[in-house]
């Protein structure tokens, strides 16, 4: 997995929002076991304390839950994690249709323009 985290905001809530994203794309399916917080810190470059806050905040947000001497594991919830890819591509919309508003398209442009460029990758 890459980390790569940006100046200006706390490393733990970069961490939460990658393992969002990897828990919605299928990096970590629902069910499946998250390597030690150790590890993963020691592979993202951060200190172990500051991934276990992270999972502790995706634990208090029902993404992950414990178990005992066993590990972390990603919910099973299938309405949870279709309302993550659901908020999540909310995000990525809101902020998409922002950055080409600045540009000085209208709405009616930018639905165009998505719909084109949909039409050009799937051929």
């Amino acid at each position: 997995m890459k980390w790569q985290f940006k100046p200006g905001l706390p490393i733990y809530q970069q961490l939460v929002s990658i393992m969002k994203n990897s828990i919605a794309n299928g990096t970590y399916p629902a069910g499946a076991k998250l390597p030690p917080v150790r590890e993963i810190a020691m592979e993202a470059g951060v200190n172990p304390n500051t991934m276990q806050r992270a999972f502790a905040t995706l634990e208090q947000e029902g993404l992950l839950y414990s178990v005992r001497t066993s590990g972390r594991f990603v919910t099973e919830d299938q309405n949870m994690l279709n309302n993550l890819r659901k908020d999540l591509s909310g995000d990525y919309i809101r902020e998409l249709v922002s950055q080409l508003t600045q540009l000085g398209m209208s709405r009616e442009e930018i639905l165009a323009a998505v719909s084109e460029w949909i039409q050009k990758e799937d051929k």
